[in-house]
């Protein structure tokens, strides 16, 4: 029995990577692929050169975790309205667009730095701008996916988006690093600008009519209603709402990679080249986790596979922070990318299968919404502790107030506990 079991296991494996693969015969899913590369390889050029730059210029890790402030207060109201256009207009052209956006406020400045004319505000602003362009580009090319994908196809696709994100993840850092070092921060905001010129041209080649199904009738609602419809959606699923709450009562106390130029000083003594090597090092893990993920396709309790990848990731922070050398640290962090991964493929895959076309930007914009504004709130958390008691001691407080926060809401959430992927 016991090898009869190991090779249907095997042989279903395999048919999942095979599905993953049969995902790029869609021209315009290969072409989503691109603009999701170089928009993920530009946004690390961009998160890792702005907190560079301003932990250099300022020296100061509170400044550093500003960014997270500024993307709070300008990414919740566009996430909230980038899901309602996303389901109301063109999604391909609101994706060109954006990007298009996020090209032109890297390239600037990356142009004021070369010139000599780069100040903490202007990179304040600049981080502004690229928040809301981002967060308008997000809901739009997700919603695209599952319009060029079968949906016999949209798990192996999640988990594609999950690990080519990741390996993004692994080539920005190094790049950045060698950038850094060689040419100066400078030519990292610009290379970021160009990736993202990049990724609106191929948004511009997509053959897939952009609207949602039902975009006519829905214009005729107004924007508000269609944001409040929203919602009430989101809020009335029986698993999205404790898994979104999940999401954001771990990585408030956790956040740590828009800091990674504080933690790698903090920790190790290191600068530009170290933070890019625990980036990097990060995604492998993430990227590794993604594909592991598919062995758990026919575990049915996702939502304590959640909970128990949750629980990992706590464990992980907690020895990340003890870490007395580098290769140690290395090694922690690239496996709290992989636990992080598992719960990120969860969430996104639960969000595409049980949405409707016509509201699934809304309900992928709330998604994104939780996981940016947890992302903001965790840069600003840790910034300050880190400046308060410490790299290592806020990592260590983290993954305490981590594995409290995963287990209270396992406990009172009893939906997660129950959910069953067939549900």
């Amino acid at each position: 029995m016991l090898p009869c079991a190991v090779a249907d296991a095997t042989d279903q494996i395999s048919e999942e990577h095979r599905g993953a693969i049969s995902v790029f015969r869609s021209r315009d899913y290969a072409l989503l692929w691109m603009v999701l590369m170089a928009s993920s390889i530009g946004s690390w050029l961009r998160i890792l050169g702005t907190a560079q730059w301003l932990l250099e210029d300022t020296g100061s890790a509170w400044q550093v975790g500003a960014i997270g402030v500024v993307q709070l207060m300008v990414q919740f109201p566009a996430l909230l309205w980038g899901g309602t256009l996303a389901d109301r207009f063109d999604r391909k052209r609101l994706l060109q667009l954006s990007n298009a956006a996020t090209a032109l406020a890297l390239l600037a400045l990356g142009g004021l730095l070369l010139l000599d004319g780069l100040t903490p505000a202007v990179v304040y602003g600049g981080v502004a701008l690229t928040a809301i362009s981002h967060v308008l580009a997000a809901p739009a090319r997700s919603a695209l996916v599952p319009m060029v994908v079968p949906r016999r196809l949209l798990l192996p696709a999640a988990s594609i988006e999950t690990a080519s994100q990741n390996v993004a993840a692994i080539i920005g850092p190094l790049i950045f690093a060698a950038l850094a070092a060689t040419a100066g921060l400078g030519a990292v905001l610009m290379t970021g600008g160009l990736l993202f010129l990049c990724a609106a041209l191929l948004a511009g080649l997509l053959r897939v009519a952009g609207h949602a199904e039902g975009h006519e009738a829905q214009r005729q609602q107004s924007a508000w209603k269609q944001t409040k419809d929203g919602l009430s959606y989101v809020a009335g699923h029986k698993i999205l709402p404790g898994l979104f709450l999940l999401d954001i009562g771990i990585t408030v106390v956790s956040f740590y990679r828009d800091i990674l130029p504080v933690l790698a000083l903090g920790l190790f003594a290191g600068g530009a080249a170290v933070s890019g090597y625990l980036g990097a090092a990060n995604s492998v893990g993430a990227v590794v986790g993604s594909f592991a993920a598919l062995l758990f396709v026919g575990y049915r309790a996702k939502g304590m596979l959640v909970l128990y990848a949750s629980l990992a990731y706590a464990l992980f922070l907690f020895a990340f922070g003890a870490a007395s050398t580098l290769w140690f640290g290395l090694a922690m962090i690239a496996l709290l990318g992989a636990a992080d991964a598992v719960t990120v493929a969860v969430r996104h895959t639960t969000v595409v299968l049980t949405t409707p076309d016509q509201m699934r930007g809304r309900a992928l914009s709330l998604m994104f919404l939780a996981a940016n504004t947890a992302n903001n709130l965790g840069t600003i958390w840790v910034g300050f502790w880190a400046g308060a008691i410490g790299a290592a001691n806020s990592m260590l407080l983290g993954a305490v107030l981590a594995a409290v926060a995963t287990v209270a809401i396992g406990f009172f959430w009893k939906q997660i506990r129950v959910f069953r992927s067939d549900d």
